[in-house]
């Protein structure tokens, strides 16, 4: 995602941009495929901030709906808790106020000043640490940073997401809910700063929405325009070096043959980048040895039968969070009652499934891989994500399971070259966490750039384009 939308901004600003993707589609992560009669995005399932991708198409004079097209969903996620609460959040801050004082009797006012509090981290801070280079003199010298910096200790930067979270919203259905939001960049909500809970802004704050094609349509609507703006894609075409001479980049090396170019940019996860692309040039160890995020273990099933319960987004939280996230990331292991997320597109695009089956994405946070048994911890939470689904839904799931795919994460490391299978890069179980991910650009190689989920801002789609909107402009 990120280097679709780099190389279009890069066209735009009049560059002849090559593109190098070891796939045989575009994408990355963010893919499709078929199991019998039903139909799945393999990667992201939730997309917010969609005018990070209208922008891409208005820039080069298109009509972004004559591309692809998106809804807004009313309905942000339903919400189990094993104690028998439900929650069917509505994506509008309003009205999910309203639902949470209803059902947990916690006051509606209360909850709209938290959102007010969050949209104010985002309006202050988002700009310099989200659409700007952290590395660069030019962004902390600029005239809106200073009333940023002046404030930033008001936005929770010295205590944990849960803390700040426990202290402005107490009641523990609803702090669980919004410590959730951690797991958005693979990070740990009893660390990871509060300033991170500007991400449930993201999500009610501008809205949750779906392709009417499924995810897989917004690379393909960027490819589409990327092809013609004059991109030349070469698809099944892995790079296997980045030519350096003299400090300075010369091109690439794919399949045999060197390709030349003034600037190269590297998609790639950084780790990768530097040990497979660059193996002769010092790499900053530092960051490449810093703590990496989550990943997921996921279990795409065919499931026969249609359940009224579930909406596009649900959640299914565990009794023993804390202890979730203390196995994950200290244990590097899955606890026997860990959070269920599920997603299910049938419930948008029904010719996902067939006629009275729906395409289930169930996914449980994981830690990286890092030699783990894959083979016996998935046997093992497999079982008890059916046992708990099965009583939640008052069925036999295993029964209904007619179509079966699982990805953990060896497998999400070797298939996307995510080193260690961590879905975001470094974790950002850290108060500095954004200040450590790589920059955009090398300090030491002239011309050599870097995007995509494992440098900065960070991971999901709307963090993967703007890491090419930065890098962009920083290529005069």
């Amino acid at each position: 995602m990120a280097a679709l939308g780099a190389a279009i901004r890069l066209r735009l600003k009049g560059h002849d941009v090559s593109v190098f993707e070891a796939n045989d589609y575009p994408g990355g992560k963010l893919h499709s495929f078929q199991l019998g009669a039903f139909r799945f995005d393999g990667g992201p399932s939730l997309f917010t901030m969609p005018h990070f991708v209208d922008e891409l198409f208005k820039e080069a004079g298109r009509n972004p709906q004559d591309y692809f097209q998106y809804i807004r969903s009313e309905e942000a996620c339903r919400y189990f808790w094993q104690d028998g609460q439900r929650l069917f959040a509505s994506s509008e801050p309003e009205k999910f106020a309203e639902e949470v004082e209803r059902v947990f009797r916690f006051p509606k006012n209360e909850l709209l000043d938290y959102f007010k509090h969050v949209k104010q981290i985002y309006d202050t801070s988002g700009k310099i640490f989200l659409e700007k280079s952290l590395h660069k003199a030019s962004t902390w010298l600029s005239k809106e940073t200073l009333p940023a910096l002046m404030k930033i200790r008001q936005f929770d930067l010295n205590r944990s997401m849960h803390r700040a979270n426990m202290v402005r919203l107490v009641e523990p259905h609803l702090v669980q809910l919004f410590d959730r939001f951690a797991t958005y960049n693979g990070s740990d909500p009893y660390r990871a700063p509060g300033i991170l809970n500007v991400i449930p802004w993201l999500e009610h704050g501008f809205g949750t929405f779906f392709p009417k094609g499924g995810m897989v349509s917004i690379p393909r609507a960027l490819h589409r325009l990327g092809e013609e703006l004059g991109v030349k894609y070469h698809f099944s075409h892995p790079v296997d070096e980045i030519i350096i001479q003299k400090g300075k980049v010369r091109g690439v090396r794919s399949k045999g043959q060197e390709h030349l170019a003034d600037r190269v940019v590297s998609n790639m996860d950084v780790f990768h980048t530097y040990r497979r692309l660059l193996p002769k040039q010092k790499a900053p160890e530092r960051i490449l040895r810093q703590e990496r995020s989550s990943s997921a273990l996921v279990f795409y099933w065919g499931i026969e039968g249609q359940f009224s319960e579930l909406g596009l987004h649900n959640i299914f939280f565990s009794d023993h969070y804390k202890e979730e996230f203390e196995t994950m990331f200290t244990q590097r292991s899955i606890i026997d009652d860990p959070t269920i997320y599920i997603h299910v597109s049938s419930k948008i695009v029904p010719a996902d499934a067939p006629e009275g089956g729906e395409n289930w994405f169930v996914m449980v946070n994981a830690p990286n891989d890092d030699g783990q048994d894959w083979e016996q911890i998935t046997k093992k939470v497999r079982a008890r994500v059916i046992q708990r689904l099965s009583a939640e839904l008052n069925t036999d799931l295993e029964s209904r399971i007619k179509a079966e795919k699982i990805w953990n994460p060896k497998g999400i490391a070797d298939d996307t070259l995510s080193y260690r299978g961590a879905l975001y890069g470094n974790s950002s179980n850290n108060q500095f966490a954004a200040f450590l991910r790589h920059p955009n650009f090398s300090s030491s190689i002239e011309g050599l750039y870097f995007i995509g989920g494992s440098v900065h801002p960070g991971g999901g789609i709307p963090l993967a384009l703007l890491s090419g909107k930065i890098t962009s402009e920083l290529m005069k």
